[in-house]
């Protein structure tokens, strides 16, 4: 039988907390076939459009990100928490299920005009990719599309994205928080 990227990630029961699933992608990561099979079909949607850089969200849209940009021939740039990025940021808060949060980016990361995706590895509330496409836009970037490869569609990111007019690929969902 095939496998799938689901296949791939495995779940851990109470971490961080009592009561939530974790979906680990390092799994995933860790194995070259379901690393590869994920960027492949991370990629597939956009095959043809121009992209000029390729935005990755902290943490684990980092590998990602770069793995994607690597594979596009193209740049990649970070959106990090506030206060890990040197030089001057611009910044966008956002809430968290307890308080607010705040991402950033370098002031001089995109030029207008520029085609961008968003890339991360997992969309439950859409808060943190909300987050960075204002930060994209700002910069007067155009966003092409948001890539994930875990939806958890009850957390209601899917839709929330969706309403801000992106274009949303996931290659697996996970049923609960």
């Amino acid at each position: 039988m095939k496998k799938t990227v689901k296949d791939y990630i495995r779940t851990i029961a109470d971490f961080p907390h009592e009561g939530i699933m974790f979906r680990d992608v390092t799994t995933l990561f860790a194995d070259a076939r379901g690393f590869r099979m994920a960027i492949d079909q991370l990629l597939h949607p956009y095959a043809g459009e121009r992209i000029d850089k390729v935005v990755g969200l902290e943490a684990r849209g980092f590998i990602l990100g770069g793995a994607i940009a690597h594979q596009l021939s193209v740049g990649f740039v970070p959106i990090r928490k506030k206060g890990k990025l040197p030089g001057a940021v611009i910044s966008q808060a956002y809430t968290l299920e307890y308080g607010e949060a705040v991402m950033e980016i370098h002031d001089d990361a995109l030029q207008a005009g520029e085609k961008v995706l968003i890339v991360d590895d997992l969309l439950a509330t859409g808060g943190t990719c909300e987050a960075g496409i204002r930060l994209c836009e700002r910069l007067g970037a155009e966003i092409v599309g948001c890539a994930f490869v875990i939806d958890l569609p009850e957390l209601g990111g899917r839709a929330l994205l969706e309403k801000l007019g992106m274009n949303v690929h996931v290659l697996c969902e996970f049923e609960g928080t």
